[in-house]
């Protein structure tokens, strides 16, 4: 399965989620960047975290506009799986490819650290590894990760199953609506989430919840 990785100014975490990708795939992905608009036949592009153009104007409004995102809408539009995390989950709203959005965490403080998520929805291409209910750490490094829709979306989105991975037992960093951590859109091919399962692979990092997510997107899960 080919993946490819988008770079903007201001992202920080790209080297982490090549290095997932590499180690999860056995193969590396290839890098697309800001001004690219055409995006080689791949089956995963990630979007990863950062902040991207300084988080001007609001995360991710101005990385969303950038001519990389028009050709990513028109891969996501056709199918192609979409993961963003952090920073790529706000560029997701932004662009319009999922529903919500993400504001100021509810501390009014970054939060740097780990929680836990529990597995909301086990039947995506995302998360087809994992048991539905399941519990898993993952660590967190945001600011504006509070995740918010009117009554009419967030109903639908829950109606739908788009709610992919909920904070779980009490560690909700941010004040999001209904603990609510990662959503997908309604084709299933896109997903956003706060949490970086980049960083939990592997036992050098402590633990490797965060394997079956890559495992499940890149159609390695016997690896």
């Amino acid at each position: 399965m080919k993946s490819a990785v988008v770079q903007l100014p201001g992202l920080n975490r790209d080297r982490d989620m090549i290095a997932a990708l590499t180690k999860i795939s056995g193969q590396a992905p290839v890098t697309i960047w800001q001004t690219e608009t055409d995006i080689p036949d791949v089956d995963l592009i990630v979007i990863p975290g950062g902040f991207s153009y300084g988080d001007y104007l609001r995360c991710g409004a101005i990385a969303a506009r950038m001519p990389v995102m028009q050709a990513i809408i028109e891969k996501a539009n056709k199918g192609v799986k979409v993961l963003g995390v952090c920073n790529g989950f706000q560029i997701l709203v932004e662009s319009g490819l999922l529903p919500g959005a993400l504001m100021r965490n509810s501390s009014l403080k970054f939060v740097c650290r780990e929680i836990k998520l529990e597995v909301a929805n086990a039947e995506t291409d995302f998360t087809r590894a994992y048991a539905k209910g399941q519990i898993i750490r993952c660590p967190v490094a945001h600011h504006d990760g509070n995740y918010f829709a009117d009554a009419e979306t967030l109903a639908k989105i829950e109606g739908n199953g788009q709610v992919v991975f909920r904070y779980a037992e009490g560690t909700n960093p941010n004040g999001s609506l209904n603990d609510i951590a990662a959503v997908m859109n309604e084709g299933g091919n896109v997903l956003g989430m706060m949490p970086h399962p980049e960083n939990l692979i592997e036992a050098a990092h402590g633990g490797s919840d965060g394997r079956a997510l890559f495992a499940s997107a890149l159609d390695v899960i016997a690896a």
